[in-house]
């Protein structure tokens, strides 16, 4: 089986942050980087090169494969602010008809940018995620 790519790194965060080239995308950046950081109550980790991860759970798949990830975090992709909502988004439907303007993956929200959503929601959005992952792993 082979180990996940992604791992926990010690990186600084904010430097990181302010090597971001996009001056729009790197001031959005620190915004989401606060309010993950107040709604976690976790201190923010580099998790490869590019992600900026919080707290922290460990999960174990049926087929056996396990380890430890972060549950939440987000990365300034070119393409647009990707939000990891680890607890996926089917239980969010009511959550996401007010959030506005994004496109989601499995676990990830795209944002092209930050005036493109309500924050309130996207606030709540994350808690609730946050929320879950941690009732759900222990």
């Amino acid at each position: 089986m082979s180990d996940l790519k992604t791992k926990k790194t010690n990186a600084s965060v904010k430097e990181f942050l302010d090597s971001v080239k996009d001056e729009q995308q790197r001031k959005e950046s620190f915004i989401v980087l606060d309010m993950m950081k107040k709604i976690t109550g976790t201190r923010p980790t580099m998790w490869g090169t590019s992600i900026v991860g919080f707290g922290k759970y460990h999960y174990k798949y049926d087929s056996g494969r396990e380890g430890d990830w972060f549950q939440t975090g987000f990365s300034p992709r070119k393409q647009a602010l990707t939000l990891y909502i680890m607890a996926g988004f089917s239980r969010y439907d009511a959550l996401l008809k007010k959030l506005g303007k994004f496109k989601t993956g499995k676990s990830c929200l795209y944002i092209k940018k930050l005036d493109d959503v309500d924050q309130r929601v996207l606030k709540e959005l994350i808690k609730k995620s946050v929320d879950h992952i941690a009732k759900s792993t222990g």
